[in-house]
């Protein structure tokens, strides 16, 4: 493969509606979409979504990285090979920008497969993808009524596993959890906390005032503060998953001699790559801690569909499956066909992939691949 044309810019999607948790309120996507043209005429996308309060990029910092490092990766990268090396190589480098690489990567591993009429799969030596995903559905913070709306709307979709963000007002949260268990009986529900809490005794003081134990709390603590996590789930006995605390091998290693009841939240765009996300799922599956396939707020199918990759690849270790929300949450998407899921909160490769483009299998719309 030889890269004729790669370009970057702002991917700026209105929401439907807007989303708010304890770091931040958006109401349209924060991501760059990069296109890579080859030779043989073939493009592909990929996109980022750089946080500041998770790994410090903004729209602005993947901008200048791309600038930087455009003209040599289109001089170097030609194969998966070349690909594997300038990851490996620069890993210093892709630690302080994972957003940023992502969005080429991707684009990349897009292009190349469709030049060798593979899938990515394929390119990047995994198993195909399976047939079908199965999604949680997310309720934001928000006043009761809207929260009851939403609770509705999934209960009417068939979803049984939750995820709930939570504010720390302990009024306020018993009160949305109760419409929860009042609409949907029978559900699994974890929280996410967003780092509410300073030291773990305040964290486990709020749960003690709920109206039941959640399966799981997100990151209940300072990011990366590993010691205090290990504390709360001593004190508490509840499992913890890993969400800002940890997008580099390092982060993981810091909790591989005291890993039980630790659950891992695996987004693609804050990992850098599905490259770096396939071995930071090697390393958590070799030392037993459970996945969780996670997204940013405002994803487009071209990260949902990189995130199936991992997904599929480690399914044995997958507790649970995040976004997916497509044309729900966007005006608008990337593709002609939104990936998303549909009843039961289920994606159904066979019929929501085009197998025959090759690659990731979307079909993008015109105006995101002219370059």
């Amino acid at each position: 493969m030889n890269i004729d044309k790669l370009i970057i810019k702002p991917l700026e999607i209105p929401f439907n509606s807007s989303f708010e948790h304890s770091s931040a309120k958006r109401k349209k996507t924060q991501a760059v979409l990069v296109a890579a043209r080859t030779k043989k005429g073939n493009t592909g996308l990929g996109e980022g979504c750089p946080r500041v309060y998770v790994t410090g990029e903004t729209v602005y910092t993947c901008i200048d990285f791309f600038n930087k490092h455009a003209p040599e990766i289109k001089r170097h990268i030609h194969s998966i090979s070349d690909l594997k090396n300038w990851v490996s190589h620069n890993k210093t480098l892709i630690d302080k920008n994972p957003s940023a690489w992502c969005a080429i990567e991707l684009s990349i591993l897009d292009a190349l497969s469709k030049d060798q009429k593979t899938s990515v799969e394929a390119t990047v030596e995994v198993p195909e993808l399976q047939p079908a995903f199965q999604y949680s559905a997310v309720i934001g913070m928000s006043n009761e009524a809207v929260a009851r709306k939403r609770i509705k709307k999934f209960n009417a979709l068939g979803f049984k596993d939750l995820k709930v963000k939570i504010s720390g007002n302990l009024t306020k949260d018993n009160s949305i959890l109760q419409t929860v268990k009042e609409i949907i009986p029978t559900a699994t529900i974890r929280l996410d906390a967003n780092n509410l809490w300073n030291v773990p005794e305040q964290a486990v003081k709020y749960l003690k005032g709920l109206s039941f134990t959640p399966s799981a709390i997100e990151e209940p603590l300072e990011a990366e503060d590993f010691e205090g996590h290990r504390k709360f789930i001593e004190q508490s006995g509840i499992p913890v998953i890993l969400d800002e605390s940890i997008y580099l091998e390092e982060h993981l290693e810091s909790i591989l001699s005291f890993s039980e009841n630790f659950i891992i939240n695996l987004r693609v765009s804050k990992m850098g790559g599905i490259l770096r996300s396939l071995k930071m799922a090697e390393m958590a599956a070799g030392a037993d801690i459970p996945l969780v396939i996670g997204s940013q707020v405002g994803e487009t199918s071209i990260l949902t569909r990189a995130a199936l990759t991992i997904s599929s690849t480690y399914s044995d270790r997958v507790r649970a499956m995040e976004g997916a929300y497509g044309t729900l949450l966007l005006d608008r998407d990337v593709t002609d066909k939104s990936l998303m899921f549909g009843k039961n909160g289920v994606i159904n490769t066979l019929e929501s992939l085009d197998y025959k483009k090759y690659g990731f299998g979307l079909a993008y719309k015109k105006e995101f691949t002219k370059i």
